[in-house]
């Protein structure tokens, strides 16, 4: 027998494992004739089967014939303290263990494989070094698997379709899912949770996931103008492959994995990034009442932001977002963004005068820059657009990047036709990044729509506030369907892993574009507030609105958007959730409980309240009769005193809620 058959015969070798603090997970590394592969394994039961590592390389497979050349264990456990977020203090504790793999005979490249295992989860990537005949990388996809064990359900959104993550969630058997995006959220027959997503992409393409058979997946790049996906100098580490694992679907979300894979706070002081609430000169345009082009119906002039301003100081709200205030928007803008100026505001829109005006009573105007997917555009007039805002104290803006997904302008570097990226291609995210730490430099948040997908890098640029990338509450404007009642809750379980959205919620005249009907009753508008998680959060319906639905506003006034603590009380993906979260900056919590389309009768016990001390309740619920459908105004709020000792009956009706806030007496 010669020695290429005898190796192909042999049994896979494992050549290292780590195991999580705890023990709750273990992970191998394996050897099957000198292809790797890894496994991992839950207090005894495999969640991921045997499944491959590796690269194909513009010169060739890097996932074959390979050696072991060392490897290095440590472990790790800290505190550290987020500027704001979900929580103040997150732990980092885990085992890790880095193998150098090499090949056995022709280049001889190598490079490095590390796992890092929490009990609740793991990340693994990949590390080239310095090495000698291997300048770079050229990476046509990465050959990394996913086969999981246990017969599972997905939660998943299409990958490589036009309007990047703006899809309602699907909820099919695991063997029946297409191309998708991550995060893609799994529950077994047994009642495993699994999600599988990345951390800290930096430099290179989003990671998307093709099934190849029955419950493997394979990791997918998105694509790149230039026919490879990633092209990298050595040294560099790709993201990290990350998958969070619960026996409960509230495990997954209050995981702290993606946060902790990514490097710590590179930007110092960062007490310029304030959490908030704001409002904006936005929805009247979504329901076609104005414009954002000018005329007759523009939107952003001077005197309908005073207006809102106005509304804002009146009522606690530190911002004020404006779209449509620069030229550009006249004509088909959509996917055509090089009329766009981002120096300069439209002759109806004072800019400087509105920043002044603001400033008097205590309001920021926050900017937009809506790209239109002309990227270097954009670029070309990204620093002098940030002095701009930087000088009247805009200290925070949205970004837009509308247009079909793979449509994304990239000049020539020959000339000739426009190439065509991907949303969360390397290109994008090498844009997306300097975006941010330009705006750094400046003292600036950003919070870009149509985003790169989140990867937990607010960690290290605590700057990148929040993001939409999912589907919004704009489709309750005009979408076709509306969000149903259980794409909220679906969120929750799924995009929101990944970091906060700005959802923009808060419609309490529950109507879009010629009275359609938003699937929401009016207290699940306000338990949004805690259920979605955001560190700036709108209130995004129209001042007028507010005002006729004043004792459900003043939930929005009074709930907070920085949090000490964060956990989950109860909840199914795609069923229902219960969310309470106690405010960073008082004894106050406040709880968010949304269903979908079913009612629920869901029991919550308060021991998270502090113990020996007595609580106002003011309850935001749904009244008798409360319906989606046929009466989604009906609406109660009333107050009761409670302690930690007690429980409560949250009752929701058919695509209903509840919000509560709990302030010590």
């Amino acid at each position: 027998m010669s020695l290429l058959a005898f190796i192909a015969r042999a049994e896979p070798v494992t050549v290292a494992s780590v195991a999580s603090p705890g023990n709750v997970l273990t992970v191998s590394l394996q050897l099957d004739g000198g292809t790797p592969s890894y496994r991992v394994e839950r207090l005894g039961d495999t969640v991921v089967a045997d499944s491959r590592l590796g690269f194909q390389l513009r010169d060739g497979r890097l996932d074959r014939d390979l050696t072991v050349l060392g490897q290095a264990t440590r472990s790790f456990d800290e505190t550290w303290e987020q500027p704001w977020g979900e929580r103040r203090r997150v732990r980092n504790h885990y085992n890790e263990v880095a193998v150098q793999l090499g090949e056995r005979g022709g280049a001889k490249r190598r490079f490095e494989v590390v796992f890092r295992v929490y009990d609740d989860g793991l990340g693994f990537r990949y590390r080239f070094p310095e090495q000698a005949g291997m300048r770079e990388a050229i990476i046509d996809d990465e050959l990394t698997e996913f086969a999981i064990a246990p017969d599972a359900t997905a939660w998943w959104i299409p990958a490589g379709e036009p309007i990047h993550y703006e899809y309602l969630y699907q909820r099919t058997p695991l063997d029946q899912v297409p191309l998708v995006h991550t995060p893609i959220t799994l529950r077994s027959r047994d009642g495993l949770h699994v999600a599988i997503h990345e951390a800290a992409l930096v430099d290179y393409a989003g990671m998307w996931l093709r099934r190849i058979d029955g419950q493997r997946l394979r990791a997918q790049l998105s694509p790149s103008a230039e026919g490879w996906k990633v092209r990298r100098t050595l040294p560099f580490a790709t993201p990290w492959r990350t998958l969070q694992i619960s026996d409960r679907a509230g495990g997954l979300v209050e995981s702290d994995l993606i946060l902790n894979l990514n490097e710590p706070n590179a930007l110092g002081d960062v007490s310029w990034v304030k959490p908030s609430k704001y409002l904006g000169v936005w929805w009247s345009m979504h329901l076609d009442q104005e414009s954002w082009a000018t005329g007759p119906k523009h939107a952003a002039t001077t005197a309908k932001t005073k207006k809102v301003i106005d509304f804002a100081a009146a009522h606690g709200f530190r911002g004020v977002l404006v779209e449509g205030w620069n030229p550009g928007w006249d004509g088909n803008w959509v996917g055509n963004g090089d009329a766009f100026d981002f120096t300069r505001p439209t002759a109806d829109f004072d800019i400087e005068a509105l920043s002044a005006y603001g400033a008097k009573k205590g309001v920021r105007l926050i900017g937009h820059h809506e790209t239109g997917c002309a990227v270097e555009h954009y670029e070309d007039q990204l620093g002098a657009a940030l002095d701009l805002y930087a000088r009247l104290g805009v200290d925070s803006f949205k970004s837009g990047y509308v247009c079909d997904d793979g449509q994304v302008d990239r000049r020539n570097p020959a000339g000739g036709p426009l190439w065509r990226e991907w949303h969360d291609g390397q290109f994008m995210a090498r844009h997306h990044l300097k975006v941010v730490q330009e705006a750094a430099r400046r003292h600036i948040a950003v919070n870009p729509h149509e985003p790169i997908k989140d990867t937990g890098l607010r960690r290290t640029y605590p700057n990148w506030i929040s993001r939409e990338g999912a589907r919004g509450m704009e489709y309750n404007a005009w979408g076709q369907p509306p969000n149903p009642p259980d794409h909220e809750v679906n969120l929750v379980f799924t995009r929101l892993l990944a970091g906060p959205m700005d959802y923009t919620p808060g419609i309490l005249s529950l109507k879009g574009r010629g009275g359609q009907a938003i699937p929401s009753t009016l207290a699940r508008q306000l338990a949004l507030y805690v259920a979605i998680y955001s560190p700036i959060q709108m209130a995004a319906d129209l001042p007028e609105h507010y005002l006729q639905h004043r004792e459900a506003f003043r939930f929005i006034e009074d709930v907070a958007v920085d949090w000490d603590d964060s956990r989950v009380l109860n909840g199914e993906v795609g069923d229902y959730v219960t969310i309470v979260r106690k405010d960073r900056h008082s004894r106050d919590w406040f709880l968010g409980s949304i269903t979908d389309e079913h009612g629920r009768v869901l029991p919550v016990s308060l021991g998270f309240l502090e113990p020996g001390v007595r609580y106002r309740a003011e309850i935001y619920r749904d009244g008798d009769g409360a319906d989606f459908r046929r009466n989604p105004f009906a609406f109660v709020r009333d107050t009761r005193e409670v302690t930690s000792a007690d429980a409560l009956t949250l009752v929701l009706a058919p695509g209903g809620g509840q919000a509560i806030r709990f302030t010590p007496l």
